[in-house]
């Protein structure tokens, strides 16, 4: 069995706050707003308003269990929602959509201060790898926004995904910034915690009410690397070594929090590179501290493997389908991975699956998740459960290689109501029990395949469009392989096509001489 996953590391999320100092601020008003999506250039898929889930007023604050009522971060604080939006992974934003996000978050503010008064702080919620199109640094914009509707007093703290791009127009407009420190990312919310916590401490000390002495010093470590997150997960090294020395640079005197961006693969802009931003009031201290986890990085920059096992398609399933192979053997479809960007209907796994003539007769249970496609969905839910139905599924949004597979078969189950998926119908053909969705849905739960009557503990081999696994799945798989197939995040990087990269970034170049030199500002 595979090894179970550890605890997160206890100095994940912090507390107890700090009394209020003399001179410091026992009330602050706090906003809370921003847009968090990871979107691939890559990808023919288009993120629009229906990808999107909009938070504002009680239900924007009690996304954060960290906020729930009589919570020490609630109490400490009057907190004041604009709007958020969520996506999960996707193609690039629509750019009208994005501006009318924009904006809400805009007046939402202008609203909030004419109304309440300037605010203190602001909790700025935000992935880092939000494409939009005709943009090249949507954060950056999105932070120049936000920044110019709060005045230039008020304390911003920033929370992102460690696949995010710090570029310096971000780095300059906001105070505080942090990001996960592990992928998987277990400690999601953690890490927004530990934001929050990083901005009342600050509000709360003597310089609370001196806008200029709140400011802490940040220093900027770009580091010319792109690789993608299957190559640098936290559970494996180099980068569990390089992330554990995070919370060490953090510790040391003068210091706030530390943090390294790995930055994200999948998109073809000239911030797209790793990054490192230390914060704190030792302009020293965080100068060395950056460059040193900058340096540490760059020496280990060609060291980085898959987190598992990695083959073509053909060669993971025959690997599932030795005889002895440990069961339930999970198979992940990376190159169009949902959950970092791919469009989720490129259907050249299935069609090789459903090519197989070991696989086409009954006697196994090989589970595939998934293919979105709303008119396949309609044609079997019409057929009925226990019918025939010969369906081309996929291919809709990105076409992949060959365009639609073509799926003849039996119709399993058809499961109406869920929350991302819509209508999902699963059918038979032969041992494939292959599931179609009406609409983009990650597969990442036991209970996702539960409820269409799949048991996948009980399978034989359960392949599903993912990268490295997340903690069901790992815990699941008795053996696993990531398998290198086509589509909009496709793990082969160079064969993506970037050209719109900086200079120097490995592996693309492989001139490069170093991190760039760090940068250590207090903002705008």
């Amino acid at each position: 069995m595979s090894a179970s996953i550890p605890p997160l590391p206890s100095e994940i999320r912090k507390g107890p706050l700090p009394a209020v100092a003399e001179g410091g601020l026992s009330a602050p008003r706090i906003g809370i707003g921003g847009i968090s999506i990871e979107s691939s250039t890559f990808s023919p898929h288009r993120s629009g308003r229906e990808a999107f889930t909009l938070r504002e007023g009680e239900s924007l604050v009690g996304y954060y269990d960290f906020l729930d009522e009589g919570a020490e971060l609630r109490e400490a604080a009057q907190w004041i929602p604009t709007l958020h939006g969520r996506s999960f992974p996707g193609g690039a934003v629509e750019r009208a959509f994005y501006e009318e996000m924009k904006q809400g978050i805009v007046a939402s503010i202008q609203e909030e201060a004419a109304r309440g008064g300037a605010f203190d702080g602001f909790f700025f919620d935000i992935h880092g790898a939000m494409s939009v199109e005709g943009m090249q640094d949507a954060e950056g914009d999105l932070a120049l926004a936000v920044r110019a509707a709060l005045g230039p007093d008020t304390l911003i703290s920033a929370s992102m995904d460690l696949h995010g791009n710090v570029s310096r127009t971000l780095l300059e407009s906001v105070d505080l910034i942090t990001c996960y420190r592990m992928a998987p990312h277990e400690d999601w919310m953690e890490t927004k915690q530990r934001a929050v916590f990083n901005l009342l401490e600050r509000l709360r000390a003597a310089t609370g009410a001196d806008p200029v002495a709140r400011r802490p010093f940040k220093a900027w470590t770009p580091v010319p690397v792109l690789l993608p997150g299957e190559k640098t997960s936290t559970r494996v090294e180099p980068a569990k070594a390089l992330y554990e020395k995070v919370p060490e640079i953090e510790a040391r005197e003068g210091v706030i929090d530390a943090a390294i961006w790995i930055g994200y693969a999948w998109a073809d802009e000239p911030r797209c590179m790793a990054y490192v931003v230390v914060t704190g009031d030792d302009e020293e201290a965080v100068r060395a501290g950056s460059a040193e986890l900058g340096q540490d990085f760059w020496d280990v920059r060609s060291d980085f493997v898959f987190v598992g096992p990695v083959d073509s398609l053909d060669g993971a399933l025959d690997t599932a389908l030795a005889p002895g192979a440990a069961r339930p053997y999970v198979v992940s479809d990376s190159g169009d991975n949902p959950t970092a960007g791919g469009a989720g209907d490129v259907s050249w796994t299935l069609a090789r699956l459903l090519e197989r003539g070991d696989l086409a007769h009954e006697g196994r249970v090989v589970i595939h998740a998934s293919v979105f496609d709303a008119a396949a969905v309609a044609k079997a839910s019409e057929a009925g459960v226990g019918a025939e139905v010969d369906l081309m599924v996929g291919a809709n949004v990105d076409a992949g290689p060959e365009g639609p597979a073509r799926l003849r078969g039996l119709v399993h189950s058809i499961v109406d109501g869920d929350a991302d998926a819509g209508r999902q119908v699963v059918v038979r053909a032969g041992s494939v029990f292959s599931i179609v969705t009406e609409r983009r849905k990650p597969f990442h739960h036991l209970d996702d395949f539960r409820m269409l009557e799949l048991d996948p503990e009980a399978a034989d081999i359960v392949i599903v469009k993912i990268g490295y696994l997340e903690p069901e799945l790992f815990n699941l798989a008795a053996e696993w392989t990531m398998a290198l197939t086509p589509g909009g995040v496709d793990q082969d990087l160079l064969r993506l096509g970037h050209h719109r990269l900086a200079e120097g970034v490995y592996p693309f170049d492989t001139t490069g001489s170093g991190p760039r030199p760090t940068l250590v500002t207090r903002g705008r």
